[in-house]
């Protein structure tokens, strides 16, 4: 495949928009992601944030102001950006541009346009966020050393808390796409088996050890027919962009299913997303070594360059009625095994990846205590609880708390962000009873 060779001119860190962006938006005109909402009048479109606005791409497609880029009529008419995912970099990054041209502050076309700016342009309380891929295949990784380490401390033991291939192959597992949701979409806490300490046998409930998994997705595009690998250093031309990613995991229905086939009711309950997908183009003056291998890898792994991205991540707990309290702070620069790899990976056997699949990149740990990405490991299996600032006590996640998490990068002044993904775990679904006609 050749390299693409257009210009990142919507990169430009000297551009700036004639829409306001506050100070610390996530927002500038330099990030210009893409999500799925529904407007004021109940139209779901595809669409881009600059801002505090929300901008209406299927409009501005058919007034005209994508003339020149090869789209379909209704590339951004759909209700999901799966159809323009996969049409490839060439032209996200050549919509992107133009989205970058016509907000520039030089750029008078549209901004002394009042009758398009009206149709075009709608503030954030006008807009509902939608799932902005529809998700065919969701697989989710293990790739955070520090996590893995954790984790095998605690249930197995120091020394042997990595399994003997995780410094050789990016451990993952294929999961579910029907319970992947948006932002802003409560869950209910999940019932299911577990096997109490001391028990014989095991008893069906609530699970006690709700937690959520500090994660980060990446969204592919159509990328290879069956039977064909993609090559590690090829990887990223076929990765849309990232979200932040919230894996929740029922810890104590984990520990009794999880023996010998891995994660099930466990983690297929929900996953949650943030709405705006940030490109990778976007991404790229942020890229970073990752961590260096401990042993070698075999080829089909070795990638070159920098393919790691530095994200500042935090978590955040809110209890009902309460302020909310940062648990965890983070850095998706952290992970061992980074996007180019997992993808390699994924498909070296033959296994075909399509426009609109997720990879969740499983739990990202730092190595201090405060960087730990799940309360599994922030309070040592529930021995070390967690104060908020209302006085209460957390060793996992409680009813009607809401769990937040951000991320953002900053560099020379520029901040690309992703906004949030925010949801509020409930008590046990409670059917209601149909009232007698």
């Amino acid at each position: 495949m050749n390299r693409n060779t257009m210009p990142l001119s919507a990169n430009n860190p000297d551009r700036t928009s004639w829409l306001h962006v506050g100070k610390n938006s996530d927002f500038p005109i330099q990030n210009i992601p893409f999500g799925v909402f529904l407007t004021r009048d109940d139209i779901i479109t595809i669409g881009t944030r600059i801002g505090d606005t929300a901008i209406d791409l299927g409009a501005l497609h058919q007034l005209g102001y994508f003339e020149g880029i090869p789209l379909t009529d209704d590339i951004f008419l759909q209700d999901t950006l799966n159809d323009f995912i996969a049409d490839g970099r060439k032209t996200w990054r050549a919509v992107r541009n133009r989205i970058a041209d016509i907000f520039d502050s030089n750029n008078t076309t549209l901004k002394n346009n009042t009758k398009h700016k009206e149709i075009v342009l709608f503030r954030l309380d006008e807009i509902e966020m939608q799932l902005p891929v529809q998700v065919g295949d969701y697989t989710d990784f293990y790739s955070s050393k520090e996590h893995a380490t954790n984790v095998g401390t605690m249930f197995r033991d120091p020394d042997n808390a990595l399994m003997p291939n995780w410094l050789h192959i990016p451990v993952g597992y294929h999961g579910r796409s029907s319970s992947i949701i948006p932002s802003g979409i409560p869950i209910h806490r999940p019932q299911g088996q577990t096997m109490p300490e001391g028990a014989k046998d095991p008893v069906f409930g609530p699970s006690k050890l709700v937690d959520f998994e500090l994660e980060m997705a990446f969204i592919t595009t159509d990328a290879n027919d069956l039977g064909e690998p993609i090559p590690v250093n090829e990887a990223e031309e076929y990765i849309f962009g990232l979200v932040l990613f919230n894996d929740w995991s029922a810890r104590d229905i984990q520990k009794w299913e999880y023996v010998p086939l891995g994660p099930f009711l466990a983690k297929n309950f929900a996953s949650s997303m943030s709405p705006w997908i940030v490109t990778l183009d976007a991404l790229e003056p942020f890229k970073v070594e990752g961590p260096k291998p401990i042993k070698p890898l075999l080829p089909y792994l070795q990638s070159k360059g920098k393919k790691g991205y530095d994200i500042n991540l935090e978590v955040a707990i809110r209890p009902k009625d309460a302020k909310e309290t940062i648990v965890s702070k983070s850095n998706f620069k952290y992970m061992y095994w980074n996007m180019a790899q997992q993808l390699a990976h994924h498909t070296v056997n033959g296994c075909p990846v399509n426009s609109g699949d997720m990879m969740g990149s499983g739990t990202i740990s730092g190595p201090t205590e405060e960087s730990f990405g799940s309360m599994l490991e922030l309070t040592w299996k529930g021995e070390k609880p967690l104060t908020m600032k209302d006085g209460t006590e957390r060793k996992f996640i409680n009813d009607y708390d809401t769990v937040i998490m951000r991320g953002h990068c900053e560099k020379d002044g520029t901040r690309i962000g992703f906004g949030e993904v925010s949801t509020q775990l409930l008590p046990i679904y409670n059917p209601q009873k149909k009232k007698q006609k």
